[in-house]
């Protein structure tokens, strides 16, 4: 049986990536002393890995395909096959920044005021490619870790991961400019895709995946009332295109089934209720395919 050889982000995206998988249909099963997952799918082989070592370990052909960040891609400057975004991180579903951020009580306004600086970041080609952009001369440093610590004593700026701000905050760092902003990304190998088998595979793993995404923050809601009460209650509906609409054994009833964001939920549903509808239902979601 043939496999597709996938490569996993070990680490901070780890939880939210399987979580990710198991409503894409992937259901993983991760031992704390392996980086080899078992998986519900006989074609499929994953590895455990960090994030910024994939992009060059899927360019060798070591992975046939991986999920990554666009900011590994660039920082390691490798030739791969993007195949789809895919928006989500640690905690939320939204991208991810690099930011340029100093010590609360620095005098860096902007950029132009690192020249001749030091900047420590775990994205050294990043960063030296903004600089440059910038027309900035700034001695860049590797970072091993608790950058976000290391101004203003060990260096004048750090390029640092946010998500939600709140760590550099907490470390009392203002943030100078965003850099690059980033989300995950679904990559292959080239040779890998140009084989009809892995990128058939790849590519439905992909239309998954992306469901799963789209399903993040909706919910499904459906009801029944009466046939007089429909355009009313439809026009408070914000379908995802328009409502399926149903008619009952009963030639004066209808039922209505619908895809709406999660948030609009507790505001819609009294509304719907008191024009009309009865036996509203809200379920879960785990994949919207467009």
């Amino acid at each position: 049986m043939p496999k597709l050889k996938f490569g996993l982000p070990k680490g901070s995206l780890q939880e939210s990536t399987l979580q990710l998988m198991s409503k894409a249909g992937f259901n993983f099963s991760v031992s704390s002393r392996s980086y080899f997952p078992s998986v519900d799918d006989e074609e499929l082989e994953a590895m455990l890995i960090r994030a910024q070592e994939i992009a060059r370990y899927v360019e060798d052909g070591v992975f046939d395909a991986g999920l990554t960040g666009h900011d590994w891609v660039i920082e390691n400057g490798v030739d791969v096959v993007s195949v789809c975004d895919l928006v989500y991180s640690k905690q939320s579903m939204r991208k991810v920044k690099w930011v340029l951020a100093v010590h609360e009580s620095s005098p860096v306004k902007t950029v132009k005021d690192l020249e001749g600086k030091r900047i420590a970041t775990e994205v050294v080609g990043i960063t030296k490619e903004y600089l440059k952009r910038h027309g900035v001369n700034a001695v860049v440093e590797f970072s091993w870790g608790a950058t976000e610590v290391k101004t203003p004593e060990l260096v004048d700026a750090i390029v640092e991961v946010t998500e939600t701000g709140s760590s550099l905050r907490a470390n009392k760092l203002r943030i100078v400019d965003v850099v690059l902003e980033s989300n995950t990304k679904l990559i292959a190998n080239k040779e890998s895709w140009s084989d009809p088998w892995k990128r058939e595979k790849i590519e439905n793993m992909a239309m998954l995946l992306q469901g799963a995404i789209n399903a993040g923050n909706r919910v499904g809601l459906k009801m029944n009332l009466r046939r007089a009460d429909l355009e009313k209650v439809t026009s408070l509906i914000p379908a995802l295109r328009k409502p399926t609409v149903s008619q009952l054994s009963d030639p004066d009833w209808v039922a209505i089934e619908t895809i709406i964001e999660e948030k609009v939920v507790r505001a819609i549903i009294p509304q719907l209720k008191r024009h009309g509808a009865e036996g509203i239902i809200e379920y879960p979601l785990n994949k919207v395919i467009y």
